[in-house]
């Protein structure tokens, strides 16, 4: 009887993938032993129909977790919560450093000194019973107002343990951005910095909801005395952390449904909106994410990219369950390489516009070496290279000659790169793959869906896309017929790419109108980023959906795509690209890498007072151009003419 319900619903499929014909090419089916289903295979995705009566195959989710959409780890599904997660920690590796920092208490700067998963699990206790103790209800939301160190980690524990709410504040969005956010949320403890302490008083008064304050790094005897007028109590960390010690509560646990976090984003309309994240939203999303990864307790993790957005604490929550430690760079990103070296970490997650800054500065230190140190460098880049893409072991000699030099600049432990937040170029991800001889893997995310949506396999060498599902959810491509992006577009599908699944965000925090835009009737969130399938399963960006203008001429640009091809130039650090519907041309600005152009006006004898005037001098301005256009010709995107570039200092 199983055998003929089976067959039967095989042939069903069969008719739904080639109604024309009752018959579909056997390859294009697999059994699966245990479940009785059947998936259409694309090597590191399968497909599935959304409706098999009237939808076409155009489901993409993981081939490591075809039939069930991961919500829980694997290894340990008694986690649910982020509490959880730490629990689980705090209990498996009590002793094992955790959370590890240069700078002391007096502010100067020195080596790594740790402090253990045990001590932050019972400082995380005294910080959250200091919040009960103030009378900080149970759900209601605490503000982070600095950037990463330890006490930001054991505050967003904190939260978790005794139900409330985290939501970060950073000065990026501004201080008016600050100010709506503490409104719009409602935020009833803020924990800061002095730094930060300075510019959340001037805006104290008129963000009434706010009725404690903690100031980490500072002293009791230097906060203004507010609390007799205001009603509102400012305390130093240390202080609150010793009441707390002296006052502690039960955890007051959250349950997987419950809000962990809300982290605004910047919105199209210059308001930052809310996004609302649970707890069981970000387990799922970090434990799909783990499916072929392995990490250990002895990995170390450099933590620098920004706390208050989603890729930073993904990675946190992905460190906590292995165990693994995390140290903070100092605060200063022209001193990070200065914090590798001294932390070797093991674990190193960027951005490209980081990767590109080292991709630029080797090939500029082996463009001015001798002669004889370029063909050393060509001679070990090309064999090893060679070997990694035969898949087979390259020679020892060359590290020895060539990369372990390249791979202490990262503190020479690195095994594992991770690159996410915008397109990596392929040429850069080989490089790196190259000279660090480690992993590198990109990924695609937003915070809307927890971070990861997908993400490449780690046995996958080839470049320029960002991999399969996350196993946490599920993808399809939307027809864009506007923008002449449809399913059926040949050679590859392409499309608006949507995300379902336990990932997906709860809605914008009191904005129920945008959340409708993006979250349709089915489920389905529209990212607003245009996609296509690639062989073998793997998604590429491509385009962007509403981030367009039309110019005078009626073409169409895409702004971005047009940057990230610019941002490879070793001249630039950052560029800006802009156009609207009056006029023909694009206007292109330009921020220089400032060590590069400085090299390069010492090797070209060019003279100068300040970076100011090397920036408008004429030589300059054409060296910069020609680099420019040999980026776009390489990307055969168009080209810059000297009237509309503007470079910035």
């Amino acid at each position: 009887m199983a055998r003929v319900v089976a067959e039967s619903r095989l042939e069903v499929l069969q008719n739904h993938l080639n109604p024309s014909s009752g018959s579909t090419p056997a390859a294009l089916l697999r059994p699966n032993p245990t479940s009785g289903e059947f998936v259409s295979e694309q090597g590191y995705s399968v497909v599935l129909p959304e409706k098999l009566q009237t939808g076409k195959w155009n489901v993409y989710r993981s081939a490591r977790s075809p039939l069930n959409l991961v919500t829980r780890f694997s290894n340990k599904p008694e986690v649910a919560t982020l509490h959880d997660n730490f629990v689980h920690a705090a209990k498996s590796f009590p002793d094992h450093k955790y959370l590890g920092t240069r700078v002391r208490d007096d502010g100067k700067v020195g080596d790594y000194k740790w402090i253990t998963y045990g001590e932050v699990s019972t400082a995380r206790s005294a910080i959250g019973s200091g919040l009960v103790c103030h009378g900080v209800p149970k759900g209601s939301c605490v503000g982070l107002y600095f950037i990463n160190r330890p006490e930001w980690m054991i505050v967003d524990h904190a939260c978790s343990a005794y139900s409330f709410i985290s939501v970060p504040l950073y000065d990026t969005l501004g201080p008016e951005a600050v100010k709506y956010i503490a409104n719009h949320a409602s935020i009833q403890a803020i924990f800061c910095v002095p730094q930060t302490f300075d510019t959340l008083v001037r805006f104290l008064p008129e963000i009434p909801t706010v009725r404690l304050i903690v100031v980490v790094g500072g002293t009791d005897d230097q906060f203004p005395l507010l609390s007799s007028t205001t009603g509102r109590k400012i305390i130093s960390y240390s202080k609150f952390l010793t009441e707390g010690l002296a006052n502690l509560r039960p955890f007051s646990a959250p349950k997987p449904d419950d809000i962990a976090t809300i982290c605004y984003t910047s919105g199209t309309t210059g308001t930052p909106k809310g996004v609302v994240l649970t707890h069981g939203n970000l387990i799922a999303n970090v434990a799909g994410a783990t499916f072929g990864i392995v990490l250990y307790p002895s990995d170390i993790y450099a933590s620098y990219l920004p706390l208050a957005h989603i890729y930073e604490r993904a990675n946190q929550v992905l460190m906590v369950h292995y165990g693994s430690a995390v140290g903070f760079y100092q605060g200063d990103h022209l001193k990070l390489l200065e914090d590798l070296v001294l932390l070797k970490p093991t674990i190193f997650c960027s951005v490209p516009r980081v990767y590109n800054k080292l991709y630029a500065g080797i090939t500029n230190a082996v463009k001015s070496s001798s002669p004889l140190q370029q063909r050393l460098f060509s001679s070990a880049y090309n064999a090893k290279k060679q070997a990694i893409f035969n898949r087979k072991k390259s020679s020892l000699m060359w590290d020895r000659l060539v990369f372990n030099k390249l791979k202490a600049t990262l503190g020479g432990r690195v095994r594992y790169m991770v690159s996410g937040a915008s397109p990596l170029s392929p040429d850069v991800m080989d490089f790196l793959r190259v000279c660090f001889g480690c992993q590198v893997v990109e990924g695609y995310g937003m915070t809307e869906t927890s971070c990861v949506i997908s993400n490449m396999d780690e046995n996958d060498l080839l470049s320029g896309h960002v991999g399969a599902p996350n196993p946490a959810c599920e993808i399809k491509l939307a027809d864009v017929p506007e923008m002449n992006y449809t399913s059926d577009d040949q050679p590859y599908p392409r499309g608006e790419i949507c995300v379902r699944g336990p990932i997906v965000f709860q809605g914008y925090y009191k904005d129920e109108a945008q959340t409708r835009e993006v979250i349709d009737e089915d489920g389905w969130l529209h990212t607003g980023d245009i996609g296509l399938w690639l062989p073998g399963g793997r998604l590429k960006i491509i385009d962007r959906k509403k981030n367009i203008f039309k110019l005078a001429q009626g073409e169409y640009i895409a702004p971005e795509k047009i940057e990230n091809v610019y941002a490879t130039s070793k001249f630039v650090s950052q560029c800006f690209v802009y156009g609207d519907s009056f006029n023909s041309s694009l206007v292109v600005i330009v921020s220089v890498e400032q060590d590069n152009i400085k090299a390069w006006a010492a090797s070209q004898g060019v003279k100068y007072e300040d970076l100011q005037q090397l920036c408008n001098d004429k030589r300059t301005r054409a060296a910069v151009l020609a680099d420019l256009d040999a980026a776009g010709k390489a990307a055969q995107v168009l080209l810059f003419h000297s009237s509309v570039l503007h470079i910035m200092v």
